[in-house]
């Protein structure tokens, strides 16, 4: 069994970890419940998230499973968050128990303020390129969806979290069982615009 468990906090961006979400349930009904995905917070109370939706935790900082990868949302709250020293030293404490630490968006630099990047190339939302290049450490790349260094993946906003989450179940599924989940949720994007 894999296990997945996703940090939220307040302010975190909805889809940086629903999208993941979405994948790693889809690989488990997929696998036939061979694994699991779990929300964890400091409380067990609901969170608030950057657009207002409240979603309630699986599990807390103090109960939740052993855990196979971890995942770090962004968001408008990833600078509380990243103040907060019971998150940060959560985030710490659990990078290496885990087989993999990723983050999706300005969640590379919660990773940051968890003292995850020194020495790691990573990338994040474009409009906070400038933010994680200044930071002391960390490489910053850019125009890749998503940075694998080591065992740590970092990727790019909102969307590139599913193209991540995609690669890393086929990291650790095999490739074919990553397709027949993308082909599962039916993930082609073809975007109506070109930016």
């Amino acid at each position: 069994m894999t296990t997945y468990g996703l940090l939220l906090f307040e302010g975190a961006e909805e889809l940086d970890f629903a999208g993941p979400w979405e994948i790693f349930t889809a690989s488990s009904m997929t696998r036939d419940g061979a694994d699991r995905a779990v929300l964890i917070s400091k409380s067990d109370g609901p969170v608030r998230c950057n657009k207002g939706m409240r979603v309630l935790p699986d599990h807390t900082f103090d109960d939740h499973p052993e855990l196979d990868v971890l995942l770090v949302p962004g968001g408008n709250g990833r600078v509380a968050a990243g103040q907060d020293k019971v998150i940060t030293d959560w985030v710490a404490a659990t990078a290496p128990t885990v087989q993999w630490v990723t983050s999706v968006c300005t969640g590379s630099l919660l990773l940051h303020d968890s003292g995850l990047l020194r020495g790691k190339r990573a990338t994040t939302h474009w409009a906070a390129e400038d933010e994680l290049e200044a930071r002391e450490g960390v490489t910053l790349v850019q125009d890749e969806r998503f940075v694998v260094d080591g065992n740590v993946v970092t990727s790019q906003g909102v969307s590139a979290g599913i193209d991540m989450a995609l690669w890393l179940i086929g990291r650790l599924h095999g490739v074919d069982h990553a397709r027949g989940v993308q082909k599962y949720v039916q993930y082609y994007p073809e975007p109506p615009y070109q930016s």
